[in-house]
C-alpha cells in the first residue's frame, strides 16, 4: 500500500510539472566597452536593416504588420559604428563653427539637437532606427518632426506606430513630453527594448564620463565637467521612461 501510493504521488507530481511550460534559464548578456560605444563589429541582420537578430525579427513582424494597415515602413539609419557617427559630429562642428562662424560652445549645443557625441550614440547598440512611410511624396529632409504632425505625410503612419509599435518591443526613444529633456522630439527614432533597455543599463554602470573625457574629436577640447555632466543627465538619460 505505501509503495503503491508513493508510486500515485510521484506519477501525480510528474504530471503537474510536465503541465508547466519550460522556462528557459539564461544570464544576461555582458557588453563590452567597444561594444556599448560602437567601437567594434558586431553581427547584424538584414539587407537594409542592419539590427541584431532578435531587433531584426521583431522589425521584420512591425513591417508586415505596417504593411497590411497599408504603410511601407522603410529604415532611413540603423547601426551605426562610432567612426560613421564622429564624421557626422565632426561634419557639422567644422561647417558651424568655420561656414557659419558659430562659437565652439555655441556650434557643440547645436549639434546635440539632434546628434550624438561619438560613443554615446544608441544606434552603436544594433537595437535602434529610424523609420518612415515609403508611400508618400516628400521632398527634402525626411526626418523632421512636421511631417508626422497632423497633416504631414507622416502623420497617418505615426498614429499607426503610436498604437502597435511597442507589441513587438519597439518604443519611441525622444518623447515630445513637456518634462524631458537632452535630445529634441524625435517622432521617427525607435528602440528594441527588449535588448536596448539592459545595454544602456550596462553602459550606465560605466564611467561614461571618462569615457568621453578620453575621446579626441572636433570641438572635444570645448567639453567642460559641468558639459559633460549634464549630456549625460539629459541626453544619455533624456529618454522615453519605458527604456530606462
Amino acid at each position: 500500500m505505501l509503495r503503491r501510493s508513493f508510486i500515485k504521488k510521484t506519477t501525480a507530481g510528474s504530471l503537474a510539472l510536465a503541465s508547466f511550460p519550460l522556462i528557459p534559464i539564461s544570464q544576461e548578456k555582458e557588453y563590452s566597452i567597444v561594444e556599448l560605444m560602437g567601437k567594434t563589429d558586431i553581427k547584424l541582420y538584414g539587407e537594409g536593416i542592419n539590427l541584431r537578430e532578435e531587433a531584426h525579427n521583431a522589425f521584420v513582424e512591425m513591417k508586415r504588420a505596417a504593411y497590411s494597415a497599408g504603410f511601407d515602413m522603410k529604415i532611413v539609419s540603423s547601426f551605426r559604428d562610432y567612426y560613421r557617427q564622429e564624421a557626422i559630429w565632426e561634419r557639422k562642428y567644422i561647417r558651424y563653427t568655420e561656414e557659419d562662424g558659430m562659437k565652439p560652445i555655441d556650434a557643440i549645443d547645436k549639434i546635440i539637437e539632434y546628434s550624438t557625441i561619438p560613443g554615446t550614440s544608441r544606434h552603436h547598440w544594433g537595437t535602434d532606427i529610424d523609420i518612415i512611410d515609403g508611400y508618400p511624396k516628400s521632398s527634402g529632409d525626411v526626418l523632421v518632426p512636421e511631417k508626422f504632425e497632423e497633416g504631414g505625410p507622416f502623420a497617418p503612419f505615426k498614429k499607426w506606430l503610436d498604437a502597435n509599435s511597442e507589441k513587438f518591443g519597439f518604443h519611441l526613444v525622444y518623447t515630445d513630453s513637456v518634462i524631458r529633456r537632452g535630445f529634441k522630439y524625435e517622432p521617427w527614432h525607435y528602440s528594441y527594448a527588449p535588448i536596448s533597455k539592459p545595454m544602456l543599463t550596462q553602459f550606465r554602470s560605466k564611467n561614461i564620463f571618462r569615457l568621453i573625457q578620453n575621446e579626441t574629436f572636433e570641438g572635444s577640447e570645448h567639453f567642460t565637467t559641468g558639459f559633460l555632466k549634464s549630456y549625460i543627465q539629459d541626453n544619455i538619460l533624456g529618454v522615453n521612461p519605458d527604456l530606462l
